[in-house]
């Protein structure tokens, strides 16, 4: 096994930009959720002609509908991920619009038979009613609450309960938008980190594990880690997961 440091270095220079995680073959897996979020995205896709998809990251997801709406815009806030969005939907014909991370959207009101969005950094539910026309859906799989906190507090020390990202305020939230809830599913997910190479890459691309991470700030942390997951083997957290889907009557 190399050392702490060369692995360090190693997660610390590679690229993060987009939302593929093809670098962490080998180095770190995570179950999927029993759901299927691509399956039914492209399900959803198919029957209708006009979707937007909120915080697409660099595209992959979308780009795998298989029959994509006539229409098909995407909105990305991470400036670094806005060029590789637009190389990689390019080739379904979907737009790529950049936006802020706050409200409000730059489309009209009822644009939209359906809005999508996986992990979305915040949910803003008025923005989503409003774009939606009339019987149209949302479609979305989200981060849950305390998802891989075992990572967390591994870096950080010991937490206390998390108070966003529950279910539940998201049904609640989804409801007072004016929008009425038709699923709701969640799951925990087995999450294994074999290198410390792999966590200082993780912690640079999902930002909200450990919020103002930097190689040198948490740089004993990591070392103890590489010797823990050395004595013990992987490091296991656990990653949670919900989809909810919603209508506008």
């Amino acid at each position: 096994m190399r050392n702490a440091d060369e692995l360090i270095a190693e997660g610390a220079a590679t690229p993060v930009e987009g939302w593929d995680f093809a670098w962490l073959a080998g180095r770190a897996t995570e179950e999927r959720p029993p759901w299927g979020y691509a399956r039914l995205l492209g399900a959803r896709m198919a029957t209708v002609r006009a979707a937007l998809d909120i915080d697409t990251g660099g595209g992959e997801v979308l780009a795998e509908v298989p029959a994509p709406p006539p229409l098909l815009v995407a909105t990305e806030a991470w400036p670094p991920n806005v060029p590789v969005a637009r190389r990689t939907l390019g080739r379904i014909g979907a737009s790529v619009v950049q936006v802020a991370d706050r409200p409000p959207l730059p489309f009209r009101d009822a644009s939209f038979d359906l809005v999508v969005s996986r992990h979305p950094v915040q949910t803003w539910w008025d923005e989503i009613a409003r774009v939606l026309r009339p019987g149209g859906g949302y479609l979305s799989q989200q981060i849950g609450a305390g998802t891989v906190r075992e990572l967390s507090e591994a870096i950080l020390g010991p937490l206390p309960p998390p108070a966003s990202r529950h279910p539940e305020q998201a049904v609640a939230a989804a409801e007072a938008a004016g929008l009425t809830v038709v699923d709701l599913r969640t799951a925990t997910l087995r999450t294994v980190f074999h290198d410390v190479g792999a966590v200082v890459w993780f912690l640079r691309k999902v930002v909200w594990t450990v919020p103002g991470f930097t190689v040198d700030r948490y740089r004993a942390e990591l070392r103890r880690l590489h010797e823990r997951i050395r004595a013990e083997g992987p490091f296991v957290a656990h990653a949670r997961r919900f989809l909810i889907e919603a209508r506008r009557p």
